[in-house]
């Protein structure tokens, strides 16, 4: 059955803290391409929820404290660089989330989830290939908080803000 050209989809985001945010910001202001970069940077938890009941349901159902991650490594993306992150947390976080939306996954959210942060993408591989060496010189792992997700309708470039889901201490 072919999706209604009108139809909402959703993608959801991991909301980092402050200063993890502003950092990543400030890598993809200076190494996405302008002309595409109308986005903060993002660790994207899935890429397609639906709009219904459901998905607002589970969300607001979550249980989870703020936590930390350790951004472990730079991963090359072929057309850009990531930044790796490493949380048992937040796998399972997105384990409970993908058992709860199963029936809705697309193929992409189905797949192993290897959260990343991408802060420069569409670009040559000549470019990114450019940067993973820049960036590399200079990294030591550090940690970055996860407080909270959001939710995000896609509207073809740009993405519209909908709802956020704040991680609260017990």
């Amino acid at each position: 059955m072919q999706e209604k050209q009108d139809s909402i989809t959703y993608i959801l985001t991991l909301r980092l803290d402050q200063e993890s945010q502003a950092f990543f910001d400030a890598l993809r202001k200076k190494h996405f391409p302008v002309e595409r970069n109308y986005l903060k940077a993002h660790l994207t938890l899935f890429h397609k929820l639906p709009d219904s009941a459901h998905t607002f349901a589970v969300l607001g159902e979550i249980i989870q404290e703020p936590f930390d991650m350790q951004v472990t490594g730079l991963r090359h993306l072929g057309a850009g660089v990531a930044f790796q992150i490493e949380s048992g947390i937040l796998q399972h976080l997105h384990q409970k989330l993908g058992d709860a939306f199963a029936k809705d996954l697309i193929p992409q959210d189905k797949q192993r989830f290897m959260p990343h942060i991408t802060v420069q993408n569409k670009v040559t591989p000549a470019a990114s290939k450019e940067l993973l060496h820049e960036l590399s010189e200079r990294f030591t792992p550090f940690t970055a908080r996860a407080i909270g997700m959001d939710l995000w309708r896609y509207r073809g470039g740009p993405w519209e803000y909908k709802e956020g889901f704040t991680f609260e201490r017990s």
